[in-house]
């Protein structure tokens, strides 16, 4: 019950829409889908893995957020509005974290193990951001509205874009354009390409020398 009231104050605090903390129990998803993930993640620490999947995808049919079983939540997370939220079974979220909707913490698909993000205390991720990857987004760090973040997030950090850039740190600007590798995704196409303009180029030369040869 402790924990059930300090969210509620939370959520009042960061929602000025909140009448009361009897409102926000009966009416918010965001508290339902808390209150469902401590059951199924307590299942499935108890390895009774079927029952904690029942319960989470109960609770994605009833609230629209999505919480894996696995996921380690913190306290007092307001997840606001929430609908689309999906939160991957490695996810950690530290304290007093705010999420709003279509947010998700998710993998690539190329690692192993820890595959999904990892939130410290007092972060924000803006509507539409998909934070994907087993990385860390530092405390008091701020993820921008459909940024897309792929590689770690400093401490009281501000990222955006896609893929991500931080342009604050503490408030102060920061040059990203001398820091190209910040937050760096490879194209492969441009590269297929690079590929073949340079193969082209050597046969072009191997036909001038072979001309060459002929006319000799």
């Amino acid at each position: 019950m402790t924990r059930l009231g300090e969210t509620l104050r939370a959520y009042q605090a960061r929602d000025p829409a909140a009448r009361s903390r009897l409102e926000i129990f009966l009416l918010y998803p965001g508290v339902h889908a808390i209150l469902y993930h401590r059951v199924a993640h307590f299942l499935y620490r108890h390895r009774v893995f079927f029952l904690a999947r029942l319960v989470s995808q109960w609770s994605r049919c009833w609230t629209g957020i999505e919480i894996h079983p696995g996921a380690k939540i913190g306290r007092r997370l307001v997840i606001d509005h929430g609908m689309g939220i999906v939160i991957g079974e490695t996810a950690e979220i530290g304290d007093d974290c705010l999420l709003y909707h279509g947010v998700t913490l998710g993998g690539t698909g190329k690692d192993q193990g820890k595959r999904h993000p990892t939130l410290g205390n007092n972060v924000m991720v803006s509507a539409g951001a998909k934070v994907l990857g087993p990385f860390t987004v530092g405390d008091n760090s701020r993820i921008a509205a459909n940024a897309v973040v792929l590689r770690e997030v400093p401490p009281d950090a501000t990222a955006v874009g896609v893929p991500a850039r931080v342009v604050r740190i503490a408030g102060e600007k920061v040059d990203y354009t001398s820091q190209v590798d910040q937050i760096h995704v490879t194209d492969p196409v441009q590269k297929e390409l690079q590929a073949l303009s340079s193969r082209l180029e050597w046969l072009e030369k191997l036909m001038d020398q072979s001309m060459e040869d002929q006319n000799q």
